[in-house]
C-alpha cells in the first residue's frame, strides 16, 4: 500500500509587518477578499487573510498554477473542497497568532491550531462536550496543565471533524481520544475504523498547539512533512517555490 505525505505548512501571523499584509490578500480570489472585508476585528479579517493565502499557495507549490485561481466548492456542512482537483485535499485553520494549512491527496484530512494564552476556561467545559474517558484524564491533569491538556484533546477532535467534514453535526462526545499513547475510539452506533485513522500533534510555537487528522487505509505509511512559511516562500514566483 502506498504511503501519503501530509504537507503542513504554518504561519506565524505576529512576525508580519503591515506592509506584508497587502502581498498576502493579493494572493486570495475576489470572493475571499469580500469576505475578509466582513469581519468586524481587524485580527479575525488577517487571520482569515493569513489562512487562505497560506493554503492557496500551498496548493500552488504542490500542483502550479497561481495561487489566485483555484476554485473551492462547499461541502454541505462547509467543509470547502478544491474544484477541477478532487485528488488534493486542503484544510486550514487559524488562531490568534497563527495560521495553518494542511494538503494531501486523495485522503480526507484536516487540521486545527490554537492559542494557549486564550482565557482558561476549558477544563469547566469538558463535561459538555467531551467523552467520560477524556474527562477523567484532563481531572487527573497537573492544574498548571489542565488547559494545556483540553486543548491537546480540543485541538485533535477539530481536526478530526473537520476531517470528515460534518463539523459539530458530529457530536464531540461520540469520539474519544487518548494522548499517550495517541489514538481514537468511538461510541457504539459511529460507523468509523481507528485502524484507518492517523494523527499527529505539533508545537509550532511555544504559544500554540496543532493537531492533525488523515483517514487511510494504512496510516502507519503516513508520513508528516511540516514547514514554518515566511514571506519569502509565500511570494515566490510560481514554480520556483522551494520544498523545503
Amino acid at each position: 500500500m502506498a504511503g501519503e505525505t501530509a504537507e503542513v505548512w504554518w504561519l506565524a501571523t505576529d512576525s508580519l509587518g503591515a506592509g506584508d499584509w497587502p502581498e498576502l490578500e493579493a494572493l486570495l480570489d475576489e470572493a475571499e477578499r469580500a469576505r475578509a472585508a466582513r469581519f468586524h476585528f481587524e485580527r479575525d479579517r488577517l487571520s482569515y487573510v493569513a489562512a487562505h493565502a497560506l493554503g492557496r499557495r500551498l496548493l500552488s507549490a504542490r500542483a502550479g498554477g497561481e495561487p489566485s485561481a483555484w476554485a473551492f466548492t462547499v461541502g454541505p456542512h462547509g467543509k470547502p473542497e478544491v474544484r477541477d482537483a478532487p485528488r488534493l485535499r486542503l484544510n486550514l485553520s487559524h488562531t490568534r497568532g497563527l495560521a495553518a494549512a494542511v494538503l494531501a491527496e486523495e485522503h480526507d484530512v484536516g487540521i486545527d491550531v490554537e492559542w494557549l494564552g486564550r482565557p482558561a476556561a476549558g477544563p469547566e467545559l469538558a463535561p459538555r462536550f467531551f467523552a467520560p474517558t477524556e474527562c477523567d484524564i484532563l481531572a487527573l491533569a497537573p492544574p498548571e496543565r489542565a488547559e494545556e491538556t483540553f486543548l491537546a484533546f480540543w485541538t485533535l477532535k477539530e481536526a478530526y471533524i473537520k476531517a470528515i467534514g460534518l463539523g459539530l453535526a458530529q457530536p464531540l462526545d461520540s469520539f474519544a481520544f487518548t494522548l499517550e499513547p495517541l489514538s481514537i475510539s468511538f461510541a457504539p452506533g459511529i460507523a468509523d475504523n481507528p485502524a484507518r485513522w492517523h494523527f499527529a500533534r505539533f508545537r509550532p510555537t511555544p504559544a500554540h498547539l496543532m493537531a492533525l487528522a488523515l483517514r487511510h487505509p494504512a496510516p502507519h505509511t503516513v508520513t508528516t512533512a511540516v514547514t514554518e512559511a515566511d514571506m519569502a516562500l509565500l511570494c515566490a514566483q510560481p514554480g520556483r517555490m522551494s520544498r523545503r
